[in-house]
């Protein structure tokens, strides 16, 4: 069952939940999450997924790898972070998860029943728009809440006047 979305009661702010991996769409989602958050005076909340599957076969270091996975993930997260409070001056929701992707993402919905919009990108490769949104686009994928999926040809200027 899903819970109640509570981002429109009183004391609570409707949140874009964005997810930050190394594809080169993800800037394009944390961006226009980010300005709509601020345009609505909404919170903008950064989910990396650490994926368990890195490091499950080395089994003598997998401890070191879990951690080594973890500050690369902050650091990637405080990287997006200091871009989203130079360019709108809003504070983003940092949020590290280790697990499959799309189940955390559930997850992290299911927790924070301000979380009201998730905000992905589609890539322009050759291959396909991106593993996030092939990934999100699966049966399994349904999610409880809307889902905002950026064309890959939209400007900087046009994703602004969108937001």
């Amino acid at each position: 069952m899903v819970s109640k979305r509570l981002s429109r009661e009183a004391g609570h702010r409707r949140k874009f939940l964005t997810i930050v991996d190394d594809t080169p769409e993800c800037q394009r989602a944390v961006a226009y999450a980010s300005r709509r958050a601020k345009n609505t005076s909404g919170v903008v909340v950064l989910l990396y997924v650490i994926e368990p599957d890195d490091f499950q076969h080395w089994l003598g270091v997998e401890q070191i790898m879990r951690e080594e996975a973890a500050e690369a993930a902050r650091s990637t997260l405080d990287g997006y972070a200091s871009k989203v409070r130079e360019t709108l001056g809003i504070e983003p929701e940092l949020v590290v998860r280790e697990g499959k992707r799309t189940e955390e993402i559930h997850r992290l919905i299911e927790e924070d029943q301000d979380i009201a919009i998730l905000v992905i990108a589609a890539g322009s490769s050759k291959e396909g728009p991106g593993p996030l949104v092939s990934s999100i686009a699966g049966k399994g994928a349904a999610f409880p809440i809307p889902v905002t999926v950026l064309p890959q040809n939209l400007s900087e200027e046009e994703l602004d006047e969108l937001a």
